[in-house]
């Protein structure tokens, strides 16, 4: 089992169908392959296939468009700018890639959701309206919205000829001032926390709403809407907020070493540093179900192998990683990023493999990890590696079926080869779906 920077997020059993009956979609991340431990009754997970420009060489790390300063402090990118990963339509409208771009422009209205649903955060992407164009970005929305003043909050996208003008949310809030119409590429910028809802069109801000209605949401999708006309998005990205630091700089406090570990773990130059003889952790003493989880690692050595596990259960000699695994290891094969060497950076190791090695060993990087219910999804430096469904039958050990119960976090010493630093390490927990 291996190691390197990872970010998540999580939940539990009874609940999986009561939290995301609203939420469920299905994901098409790689399943694991010699890794994968076959369960008993489980069926191959169902896959989509998205559709696509151009795919980067297996050579090449794929240019999200975030310097490393915006990664390490917590931007991912919604759409990688080459397919529809992690994105999912809710009805058979034509959404495509082209040149970097997302397109719709035939088809009944719908949206095109993220399969990862969002709490507080901070959003930013680009958008050109054609003629006569009616769309909008969906926020904290349910998968098939009906009612935009109760199942999310619809940041309207349009000409003035409407009753809710370019940066209103439909059903809830009219900006003043309505924006001059334009049919060139435009910017917006919005900011949710908690019932605060701030947005700003060109760097000029239209929108300061605070939501004290009966109907408020607090998580759920992002989702892009073609209603009339073409529209067309770019440069998706997201940080998200009210993030807890779980990690001082300073010591170990809130952290335990798992009994039976054979790894050395301590505070050096304000990360944790890990080494060890054979297996070994260092996990929280807090627990998380539903969550996302942000930080950022380094390999100092060749395809090192670590982890960051999640919902674990509390550890013990005699079994002392009983969780998911983010993997941590940078090997590829034949020199081409898509063929990962065991499973990949990002992976869900033994469910899944990442779908492109993105880091590299003797560089620090970043990992996200959003978990929610049955979905767990994984970005390294902001690209979406991991989109994944846990479909299998309900168990309180992860290791053998889905697992939804609040769980720790820790860090995976392996080998006497392993040598890393961890550092930045954040949670937040992302609430139960709004009534």
């Amino acid at each position: 089992m291996p190691q390197k920077t990872v970010i998540f997020i999580v939940s539990i059993a009874l609940l999986t169908f009561s939290l995301t009956s609203c939420l469920k979609v299905e994901h098409p991340s790689p399943a694991a392959k010699s890794h994968a431990e076959p369960q008993a009754g489980e069926s191959p997970a169902k896959k989509t296939i998205p559709k696509t420009s151009t795919e980067p060489a297996g050579d090449v790390i794929p240019e999200t468009g975030l310097t490393a300063e915006e990664t390490e402090a917590g931007w991912i990118a919604l759409f990688d700018g080459h397919s529809l990963f992690g994105w999912k339509a809710n009805n058979d409208l034509n959404w495509r890639v082209e040149q970097g771009i997302i397109k719709a422009d035939t088809g009944k209205p719908g949206l095109l959701l993220t399969t990862s649903p969002f709490a507080d955060y901070e959003l930013k992407f680009d958008f050109r309206l054609g003629p006569e164009t009616n769309s909008g970005v969906f926020l904290r929305t349910v998968f098939d919205p009906k009612d935009p003043s109760k199942d999310c909050y619809e940041l309207n996208l349009c000409d003035q000829m409407t009753e809710y003008p370019t940066g209103s949310l439909v059903g809830r809030s009219k900006i003043q001032k309505p924006v001059a119409s334009s049919q060139e590429w435009q910017s917006c910028n919005v900011r949710l926390e908690g019932s605060q809802i701030q947005a700003s069109l060109n760097g000029k801000e239209v929108l300061n709403f605070k939501d004290t209605s009966n109907h408020q949401r607090k998580v759920g999708f992002i989702g892009l809407q073609k209603n009339a006309g073409p529209i067309e998005f770019r440069k998706v990205y997201l940080k998200p907020l009210r993030m807890s630091t779980i990690f001082n700089r300073v010591d170990l406090a809130g952290w335990r070493v798992v009994p039976g570990s054979k790894s050395k773990f301590e505070v050096v130059d304000e990360t944790i540093h890990v080494t060890a003889e054979q297996q070994g952790y260092l996990e929280t003493e807090e627990t998380w179900d539903n969550f996302l989880f942000q930080a950022t690692a380094k390999s100092n050595g060749a395809a090192l192998n670590s982890g960051y596990f999640f919902r674990a259960i509390k550890g013990s000699e005699s079994g002392m990683a009983n969780g998911y695994e983010v993997q941590i290891h940078n090997g590829i094969k034949d020199y081409d990023r898509t063929k990962p060497e065991n499973a990949g950076t990002g992976a869900i190791f033994r469910r899944t493999e990442a779908r492109r090695v993105v880091s590299n060993d003797h560089e620090w990087f970043t990992t996200t990890l959003s978990a929610y219910g049955s979905h767990i999804a994984v970005w390294i430096d902001g690209y979406q590696v991991t989109d994944w469904e846990d479909n299998r039958k309900p168990d309180t050990n992860p290791r053998k079926g889905l697992r939804l119960k609040a769980g720790h976090i820790s860090l995976q010493g392996h080998d006497p080869t392993t040598n890393l630093n961890f550092k930045n390490l954040k949670v937040s927990t992302l609430p139960a779906e709004t009534p």
